[in-house]
């Protein structure tokens, strides 16, 4: 229905609806903007919002792929565009000054001599944003035919502030050269890469090569299309930046709020990725000078003359940071010819950056260092302010930050487990000593795989890698569940592996994680039949596969437990386990004997 003759009379008079309807649009203005949350895969908080335009409501031109197509049929696609940024900005409701705007634009409408002209700056400025606050979002509408010159002039609208988004990588190979060719600072990953990632290895291996490109890159990743729970679990523990979708949030016209699930979800796998040693910005925090909001800038520029090694100095009122001024940056200013006679009896406030990188001292270093790479080139290498209940701590440098970083990353790769990426025997004691000396309730859970020798030889080195990390996955899935943002999964080797989780009903945990293995297990035999398996001996036994056992420890604060005892407790749970047909786990509680 619908579906008419190009040459018949319904046809034409279709057209010309559509026609009188999209004059009237640009006349009267009358598109809109929905907002959909970006959100933070570290956090959980929304980190910006994608702007997607809609034609009046009833219209024929309602749906944005049908008035945007229409529109560049009849040669009008500039023009809607150009109003379609502008109602994007008017219609935003940014909550701070690090969230981002996204905007989409046609990849042929950044040729056009009217992209972004002066009218845009003073929309953003009239709203109190900045170009610093939004992001070109590059639509593959049509393919960019003219990749050089499309980068001179996408280089000068980045020199002004503004930041790049490539959409709908991994759907064709367009995207791709999009990438190569332009260096963006975002890409968004198409849902059809997304969609059931969770279950399809070869999507999740092209996605790893997305993250590892990235990471060499310094781009940041968004993944579309979010609409399971399982696809955000699994994109998050693969270190992707930033997540989009019904999830976490349908196109809407006011501030998104996350639901607390998604949240708790986020924290937890993002916890999982984190198990290796990790630092607070606060232990990188250096002093830092400051002044006051009112001091004299021939003061400061006073002070860096003197001071040649001094890159910035964080203004202040009453000890709490107001402001930043790096040495460049105001040296720039003052360097003109008439600069210094301007400027030097005026007040710092007047020409400092009034919104800087300003972090709390337990913030993540990972987390932070997203945010201070997501800054406008003209800020990336500005300190780092860092405060304590509210109050000036000092400040870090990007270079301090990003070593850390490298430093946690190859300690955490010296000491992982190769195949499943989970921290090993070195992160496991120091783990359990840890829990140990809070002297608080935990359990720990030894997970391992019966009959896997046999599975392993009758099918394969290949296919046996493959179970351990599908046994890796449905730990890390099971505590998403039934666990705790604080909960360890560890692999010790082999077929074995470790939880230390402080659940309230650990029970409940280890049902989850057998009703996840035996969902799945059978999957890895092919079809295949057979009369008996072979345990380590050789000897035969009736089973149908492979199975999973569980020892759980659970440790009592009231008396307090050791590595030794743990380890007995385990030890003999494994024998019963064993001995048990099927996949089972076996109770054991230390402390308080129940």
């Amino acid at each position: 229905m619908g579906n008419y003759n190009q040459t018949s009379p319904e046809w034409a008079g279709k057209e010309k609806l559509k026609k009188a309807e999209l004059l009237n649009i640009l006349e009267e203005h009358s598109i809109y903007s929905l907002y959909q949350p970006i959100v933070s895969l570290q956090d959980g908080a929304v980190f910006g919002y994608e702007a997607l335009t809609r034609g009046p409501v009833h219209s024929l031109l309602h749906s944005p792929l049908e008035l945007f197509e229409f529109a560049e049929k009849e040669g009008a696609l500039y023009v809607l565009d150009k109003l379609a940024r502008e109602k994007a900005i008017q219609g935003s409701f940014l909550e701070n000054k690090q969230q981002l705007l996204f905007i989409n634009i046609s990849s042929q409408v950044i040729y056009d001599p009217q992209f972004i002209p002066g009218k845009t700056l003073e929309i953003l400025q009239s709203y109190g944003l900045s170009p610093s606050n939004v992001v070109f979002e590059i639509t593959e509408r049509s393919s960019i035919e003219d990749f050089q010159s499309a980068q001179k002039i996408l280089e000068h609208y980045r020199k002004q502030g503004y930041r790049i988004a490539i959409d709908d990588a991994g759907a064709g190979y367009s995207s791709l050269q999009a990438i190569a060719e332009l260096q963006p600072d975002f890409i968004k990953i198409d849902r059809s890469l997304i969609e059931n990632i969770h279950k399809n290895k070869i999507k999740e291996y092209i996605l790893e090569t997305f993250v590892t490109f990235a990471q060499k890159m310094n781009i940041h990743l968004i993944a579309e299309g979010i609409e399971d729970l399982d696809e955000l679990a699994k994109l998050t523990r693969m270190g992707v930046h930033y997540a989009q979708g019904f999830l976490l949030g349908r196109p809407e016209q006011e501030p998104a709020n996350i639901h607390p699930d998604h949240l708790n979800l986020i924290l937890q796998h993002r916890k999982i990725v984190s198990n290796g040693p990790s630092w607070s910005i606060g232990d990188l925090v250096t002093p830092a000078q400051t002044f006051d909001r009112k001091v004299l800038i021939s003061h400061v520029s006073s002070y860096f003359k003197q001071n040649p090694d001094a890159i910035g100095a964080v203004i202040v009122k009453e000890d709490v940071p107001v402001g930043l001024i790096m040495r460049e940056t105001l040296f720039q200013q003052l360097s003109g010819q008439y600069g210094f006679s301007l400027f030097s009896n005026r007040s710092i406030d007047q020409v400092m950056d009034a919104e800087p990188l300003i972090v709390d001292e337990g913030m993540a270093v990972e987390m932070v260092s997203q945010m201070a790479t997501s800054r406008s080139i003209h800020n990336l290498y500005d300190l780092v302010v860092i405060t304590s209940s509210g109050k000036l701590a000092g400040v870090a440098s990007i270079r301090t930050i990003l070593e850390s970083i490298t430093n946690v990353r190859m300690e955490t790769a010296r000491v992982a487990s190769p195949l499943t990426g989970l921290p090993g025997n070195l992160q496991i004691n120091r783990e359990l000593n840890k829990r140990l000396m809070e002297q608080k309730p935990f359990s720990v859970i030894y997970a391992d795989l019966d009959y896997f020798k046999w599975f392993n030889d009758r099918f394969g080195f290949q296919k046996g890698d493959q179970l351990i990390q599908y046994t890796a996955d449905i730990l890390q899935h099971s505590i998403a569940v039934c666990g705790t943002p604080y909960d360890f999964v560890g692999h010790v080797g082999g077929d074995d592996f470790i939880v230390i989780s402080t659940a309230q009903d650990p029970e409940l945990l280890c049902q989850e994680m057998i009703r996840r293995f035996e969902q799945g297990v059978r999957l890895f035999y092919g079809g295949e039949e057979w009369d008996y398996v072979e345990d380590r001996s050789g000897n035969h036994i009736q089973s149908d596969g492979v199975t999973l056992s569980l020892s759980l420890v659970v440790c009592l604060s009231d008396s307090p437990s050791s590595l030794e005892q743990i380890s007995f407790a385990a030890a003999n749970l494994k024998k019963k386990a064993k001995a048990h047909q099927g996949s089972i786990y076996y109770i054991h509680h230390l402390g308080n004997e129940i």
